[in-house]
């Protein structure tokens, strides 16, 4: 079976009236033979799968990382199915023999082909939404999967949900710490920058492009930005600092075209993060990608020329454009007017650097082997967590409630200061991350386990408000357990 891309480029000479309807980068799934239908009305299964990825944009999944994600898993399962001699959507006996088979394959068969609790878990999701839609559709008569009814609460309110049994039981989601804590902050930001714990010189590494490492690192972690987001922005889209130094966070817009589901927001920076970009853009970015001939590959397709930018848009190929309108693969193909990618950041050559992956992950190996043993895996989305955490923690304790009460002469803007000063920390937190309602948000720092800033965030105002002091909390508190003891020796 093929997976193929969807690309119009060409299709007037396709002899079809009007341009096809199927996005731009669609996957598409074909049959060994390069057929679709047995015969009048007889569609394969790879056409139905065809169908139901053309209808992800407008069902919940609009990102094309997904729509390939969705296909890569249909695909393997039916050649898995077929390989059996099971068809997609064969009897129900039959399609249940398939994925006990199948779990089997998954969890003890060869190691390449084994997945991980949560892997395996996302891979039952799709095709659960899979043979839902065709049955509802008429394509399919049953499924493989045995749900269970459970009740769920959320939010103070409880709902009839089912749970598919086919999934594999994993930790609870707070078990596994999926931020870093500000010690381990504070180690990784150092070692970006090529520095050992104690911020001197790390001899033994000898690594490049550690100003660009550190100033793209420190966005992330100031910004909360999704990899795509901080990968794809434009050195014209960072926001001027203002003219002096201020407590209060900077707004930060993210461009639609490059946020997860392409809808705008505004996140926020600190004056030190910011002011660092954008030494990284006028210094080192600047050194490297200045006069080099840099052209992007021809598989990208052609060079989009850049020419008169300023902060909302430039002339590209002579036609003058915004940047928010651009698209991950069209940003990456901008060539500068004075040579070299026009991506926020450049590697040796000039060319689009976008292996942030790679970067952080041997950083964190780096620190692990030779300062702090117990120093976790760093991923880009674990950048994300950490802001999430750190700013509930300061939204909590009035952080920037504080620093709002105290800016009166700097450039700081109004609306912002007035924003930090009156709304929930849950409203502030949902709207820099990019949540559709605040009970997304709710979930999500569920899963991150919130408890302990709430907790400290208790016991501090109790403190301050001469309610309690930290001794006497700490005396009662022992003598609770004390009392217990003392109770069961009894």
């Amino acid at each position: 079976m093929i997976l193929s891309f969807f690309s119009s480029r060409g299709w007037e000479s396709w002899e079809v009236e009007h341009r096809p309807l199927i996005p731009e980068g669609m996957p598409v799934l074909v049959d060994g033979d390069l057929r679709f239908e047995d015969g009048p009305a007889a569609l394969r299964p790879t056409a139905v799968v065809n169908r139901w990825l053309r209808e992800l944009p407008a069902s919940g999944a609009p990102a094309p990382s997904s729509w390939e994600n969705y296909a890569r898993v249909l695909k393997e399962w039916m050649e898995f199915l077929a390989v059996h001699g099971v068809g997609l959507f064969d009897l129900r006996e039959r399609l249940k023999a398939g994925l006990s088979r199948y779990a089997e394959h998954r969890a003890a068969g060869p190691l390449k082909a084994r997945f991980a609790a949560t892997t395996w878990g996302q891979h039952m999701s799709i095709l659960s939404l899979f043979y839902r839609w065709a049955i509802n559709d008429g394509y399919a008569t049953a499924e493989p999967f045995t749900y269970r009814s459970a009740r769920a609460l959320f939010a103070g309110t409880g709902r009839e949900v089912k749970v598919n049994l086919a999934v594999r039981r994993t930790p609870k989601p707070h078990v596994t710490i999926k931020y870093l804590e500000p010690d381990f902050t504070e180690l990784f930001r150092k070692g970006l920058r090529g520095l050992a714990p104690d911020g001197s010189q790390d001899t033994g590494f000898h690594g490049r492009e550690m100003t660009r490492n550190a100033a793209i690192g420190d966005l992330a972690l100031a910004t909360g930005l999704r990899l795509q987001e901080f990968t794809y922005l434009l050195p014209w889209e960072i926001p001027a600092p203002p003219p002096a130094p201020t407590a209060v966070p900077i707004p930060f817009p993210v461009p639609a075209a490059i946020t997860k589901g392409r809808k705008l927001r505004t996140t926020w920076i600190s004056f030190e993060v910011l002011a660092a970009v954008h030494d990284y853009l006028e210094l080192d970015r600047a050194a490297t990608a200045e006069g080099t001939r840099w052209r992007p590959p021809r598989r990208w397709g052609e060079p989009l020329m850049v020419s008169e930018p300023d902060a909302r848009g430039g002339l590209i190929n002579g036609v003058r454009r915004p940047w928010a309108s651009l698209t991950p693969a069209e940003r990456r193909r901008l060539v500068a007017p004075d040579g070299g990618s026009c991506l926020l950041a450049v590697k040796n050559g000039g060319g689009p650097f976008t292996a942030w992956a790679t970067v952080f992950e041997r950083t964190s190996d780096r620190i692990r082997a030779r300062f702090e043993p117990r120093f976790p895996h760093v991923w880009p989305h674990r950048l994300r967590h950490t802001f999430s955490m750190r700013t509930l923690e300061y939204l909590v304790t009035g952080h920037y409630r504080q620093a709002a009460s105290i800016v009166t002469e700097t450039d700081a803007d109004a609306a912002l200061v007035f924003y930090l000063s009156k709304a929930d920390p849950l409203l502030v937190l949902r709207d820099l991350l990019g949540h559709s309602t605040v009970l997304v948000t709710e979930k999500y720092l569920r899963r991150l386990d919130t408890t302990r800033i709430y907790r400290e965030a208790y016991e501090a105002a109790g403190a301050a408000a001469g309610l309690t002091e930290d001794t006497e909390a700490e005396h009662e508190a022992a003598a609770e357990f004390a009392d217990v003891v003392v109770a069961g020796g009894a």
